[in-house]
């Protein structure tokens, strides 16, 4: 198993980020939420990942950061629960949307809880989609 974030999994891409907030889909698993995009099939990017921390709830920068990394590090040591499960590519952004300060234990249960509600509704979908074939 490889528990790395290397840096063709992280998502920069503004247009990218950008479609994701205009055409993304999403799970919400209080105190985070995580918008997905299907990418073009004849795409050769690997599933994506970015996170953010709103301003909103943490004013100084330090306390953003310590939530993203936590949220990176999360990720990082449970994505096997999520890409296991895909079949297909994703863009993904993961937010921590309350000024409550959690424990990283905690945002590592809510991530775990969150990854298998998303792969839930993929699932889901997947099985629900007519499938035509030429």
């Amino acid at each position: 198993m490889n528990f790395t974030y290397p840096k063709n999994e992280r998502l920069k891409s503004r247009t990218t980020i950008g479609l994701l907030f205009s055409e993304g889909k999403s799970v919400s698993k209080y105190p985070l939420r995580l918008v997905y995009r299907q990418v073009d099939e004849n795409s050769e990017e690997a599933t994506k990942i970015g996170v953010s921390v709103s301003k909103k709830y943490f004013k100084k920068a330090v306390d953003r950061n310590y939530f993203k990394r936590v949220l990176r590090e999360t990720y990082r040591l449970n994505k096997h629960l999520l890409l296991d499960q895909l079949n297909q590519n994703y863009s993904i952004m993961l937010f921590y949307q309350s000024k409550d300060r959690l424990t990283y234990e905690e945002i590592n249960t809510k991530t775990i809880q969150l990854f298998e509600k998303f792969t839930n509704q993929i699932n889901k979908s997947e099985e629900t989609e007519p499938k035509i074939e030429p």
